[in-house]
This record gives structure tokens, C-alpha cells and sequence, in this order.
């Protein structure tokens, strides 16, 4: 009999959610475990919450122990938690990496952490057998107060849902930075590659100030990070975790500039692009107006993107009037990308 092999890329969300069977959930603390569309754990610590997260990076080469904290700490956020220690583990590949590419990696790691105010408080380090290039896997911690948990799982029927940011930042910054050659050979101007590259500090991947004015500004009852498979395949992962469909407006979804112009020139959804930078939210819909003042006036961009609605109804894209099946990308556009 043959055996199927796994593509690259995420799991797909009916596989991962039949691998986490066979781990049950045996402590009573555990308030939130590991579950499709769940972006962190949370243990009840009594007078406290602890978030925890783990996410690697293996996409990326250029500022990878950047990358490393921000997305971990995304992930703690979207919990309503504030991220405060980290570990790292450091995998270093045999005969290709020196003690100073270790340094600069880790001084990556401690300048994103001083602007997060995170501590790095433990991790490991080696050189590993079989890479190719460095492998950073980050461990967030976070604390919550019970009154502001928030919980990938919590959208409703009716709810708004609010886009924070645009799509798709990480994944055109990575086009751009691991595919410069490439792309220039095929004419992509300069600028638009300098443009994209710059996204990853301008909006910047963070999502961490976005959830934050949420929790103060509107009755959030979800938040999700969509990170591998875009925001298409985050939007399924919340209404997964859910059980709620959802009815979107492609129209509605902003695309950064460079983001538009690399997707269209390499034959790429931007829905399914890496899209780490935005930040989905679940809102009241009365909620809206509030939050996006608070988002306008801290310069956030955002739009309100679609409506939570009956699971039964399904996940609805609406194109021009034309409404068709929500897609869903197991394989990142990018990861595609790397290997067609």
C-alpha cells in the first residue's frame, strides 16, 4: 500500500485536529489546551492567568530571531494577555553556521524583545545534524487577568469581523527578501522590492498594540493571528474554533501596494500569503465604530471585513457581487512558492 506523504506547509485543519486526540487534557487548570484556530494555552495560576505559545520560524533567514519574538508574542496577545518571557531554542546547521551568525541571531531576540518589554529567560542552543539554514522555535509566556481573557473560540453569530492592519506584510516582505534575484529577473522594480521589504518595519508584523486597543475599546469575543495559509485559512481556523460561519467581503480586505503587485506578478492569492501583521477580531457589532476610532487614532489601519453567521450557512467569500466557497491554502502561497 502506498503511503501518503505530507506535503509542506500546515497540517491540514481535519489532520490536526485528529492528532490532538491522542492528547487529552488531564490537569483541571488547563482553561484553554491546544485546539484547531486556539492561538495559545492558558493555565489558571490562581490569582492569574499564564498564556503560553511556541511557534518556529523556518520560512525565513534574513532577521529571523526578529521574527521569532513577534510572532510568538502575537499569539499572546490575541488572548488579551501582555507577553513577558520568552525561550529560545537556537538550531544551528552543521558546517554552515559560525559563533557570529549565533550572535546576531540572538541579538535579533533581545532587541525585539526591549521593545516589547519581554524577557528572554531560557531556551537551548546547538548545532544540529541535516539543516540547511538556522531554525529559531520561540516559547512565549504571558499573565492575563480572568476579566480580559479572550479566546480564538468565543465569535458569535452576528458578530463583526474587523480586520487589524492589511494583508499581506510578512508574506511580501519574505517574496522580497528571500527572492530578490529571482524577481528582478522577471523586471519587478527596485522600489516595489524595497517597498516590501521595508513592511517588516513599517506597518511591522506586530499585532500585539492592535489586540490591546481591542480588549480596551470593544466587546472582543475572539481574536486570531493568521499566520501560514493567509487570512483565508485564519478565517476558517476561527470559525472552526468557533463553530460559527462566516460571510467576508473580498472587496473590503486592504492589500498593501507591493503585496498586490509581487501576488500578481508570480500568479499568488494574497489571501493565502503568509499574513502575519494582521489581526482578526470578533466584535458586537455596535462595538465597531468605537474600535476603529481607537485604531484611526493610534494610525492602525483597518476594515470591517464580514459577519460571523450561522455555521450551517457555511464560509462565504462575496467577489463583485459573486459569491462563492471561502478558499482555504494548507500550503502558504510563499511555501508554494519555494517549491513549484
Amino acid at each position: 500500500m502506498a503511503v501518503h506523504r505530507l506535503p509542506t506547509g500546515k497540517l491540514p485543519l481535519e489532520m490536526l485536529a485528529e492528532l490532538l486526540k491522542q492528547c487529552p487534557i488531564r490537569d483541571l487548570r488547563v482553561v484553554a489546551g491546544a485546539g484547531v484556530g486556539e492561538d495559545a494555552a492558558v493555565v489558571d495560576m490562581g490569582d492569574r492567568l499564564l498564556v503560553a505559545k511556541s511557534d518556529p520560524i523556518t520560512f525565513a533567514t534574513d532577521r529571523i530571531g526578529w521574527y521569532a519574538v513577534h510572532v510568538n508574542a502575537n499569539d499572546v496577545a490575541t488572548t488579551g494577555a501582555a507577553p513577558r518571557w520568552m525561550l529560545v531554542t537556537l538550531l544551528l546547521p552543521e558546517g554552515k553556521a559560525s559563533f557570529a551568525d549565533a550572535q546576531g541571531i540572538m541579538a535579533q531576540v533581545g532587541a525585539a524583545c526591549e521593545g516589547l518589554g519581554i524577557s528572554v529567560i531560557g531556551g537551548h542552543t546547538e548545532v544540529t545534524y541535516g539543516l540547511d539554514r538556522p531554525i529559531v522555535v520561540g516559547h512565549m509566556l504571558g499573565e492575563a487577568s480572568r476579566d480580559r481573557l479572550v479566546r480564538s473560540s468565543g465569535a458569535r453569530v452576528g458578530d463583526a469581523i474587523v480586520l487589524a492592519g492589511a494583508i499581506a506584510v510578512e508574506g511580501a516582505a519574505l517574496i522580497a527578501r528571500e527572492c530578490g534575484e529571482a524577481l528582478r529577473s522577471l523586471g519587478i522594480e527596485e522600489a516595489t522590492l524595497a517597498e516590501a521589504r521595508h513592511y517588516l518595519d513599517e506597518p511591522g508584523i506586530s499585532v500585539v498594540r492592535a489586540a490591546r486597543l481591542a480588549i480596551e475599546h470593544a466587546d472582543v469575543h475572539a481574536m486570531h493571528d493568521p499566520t501560514e495559509g493567509g487570512l483565508a485559512t485564519g478565517l476558517h481556523e476561527l470559525a472552526w474554533a468557533s463553530g460559527v460561519g462566516l460571510r467576508v467581503y473580498r472587496d473590503r480586505i486592504p492589500v498593501l501596494p507591493a503585496c498586490g503587485r509581487l501576488c500578481e506578478e508570480l500568479g499568488l492569492d494574497p489571501l493565502g500569503l503568509i499574513a502575519s501583521g494582521s489581526l482578526l477580531v470578533a466584535v458586537d457589532a455596535c462595538s465597531v465604530p468605537a474600535l476603529g476610532a481607537a485604531y484611526e487614532r493610534e494610525g492602525i489601519r483597518w476594515a470591517e471585513i464580514g459577519a460571523a453567521v450561522p455555521r450551517g450557512e457555511g464560509l462565504r467569500l462575496v467577489d463583485n457581487g459573486v459569491e462563492t466557497s471561502l478558499p482555504r491554502f494548507d500550503q502558504d502561497e510563499f511555501t508554494r512558492l519555494l517549491t513549484c
